[in-house]
This record gives structure tokens, sequence and C-alpha cells, in this order.
């Protein structure tokens, strides 16, 4: 299954880094994806992007994750060749992510 059917998905940048959250859109799912969605899955799913440290911070009450992607915009906006310097379209990105909710 894909994360966009569980949660959604936000995105901002400074510089370099990006960071990309992921809201559950049910609590109950929360735990389920903080298991799944580990901060090296997320790191191995953007392994053409992200060439630093991706770390998760958890935010459990709020049913959210947010993944810090060091060297994640071709170095920054200010730097950047790319179409989406700001890296706005790593949200979608990351919601494709297949998952395994399997015990």
């Amino acid at each position: 299954m894909k994360l966009k059917e569980l949660a959604h998905s936000r995105t901002g940048d400074k510089g370099n880094i990006s960071n990309v959250s992921l809201i559950v859109y049910h609590l109950e799912d929360y735990e389920r994806l903080r298991q799944a969605v580990t901060a090296e899955r997320v790191k191995d799913h953007f392994k053409d992007i992200v060439k630093g440290e991706v770390i998760r911070y958890e935010l459990p009450k709020i049913g959210a994750m947010n993944f810090v992607m060091q060297e994640a915009l071709g170095g920054g906006v200010t730097r950047s060749l790319s179409m989406d310097r700001h890296g706005k379209s790593l949200s979608s990105y990351l919601l494709e992510m297949e998952i395994s909710l399997e015990s």
C-alpha cells in the first residue's frame, strides 16, 4: 500500500535542507506507520535526491513524523538548477512510498 492511503504530507526548506512531514489521517494508524517508515527507509526512498543524513522526529500526540533531510536540494535555492528548487514536490514523492503493514 502507498503512504498516501494513510497519511498526508507537507514540506519545507532552509538552504540545502528539506523537511518533510508525514501526518496520519487517523491516530490509530500512527504506531504502524512509525514502525514502517523509518529514517533509513526514507533515505533509501530518496536515494537519488538526498545526499546527506535523514533524521526522524516523532510527534505521537498529533500523529505526525518530521523527516529532516540534509543535502537534499542540490545546494539550496540560490544554487540549485532544479526545476523544484524549494523541494515542494518531495512531500508527494514520500506519499508514493510503498509500505507493508503486516505484523
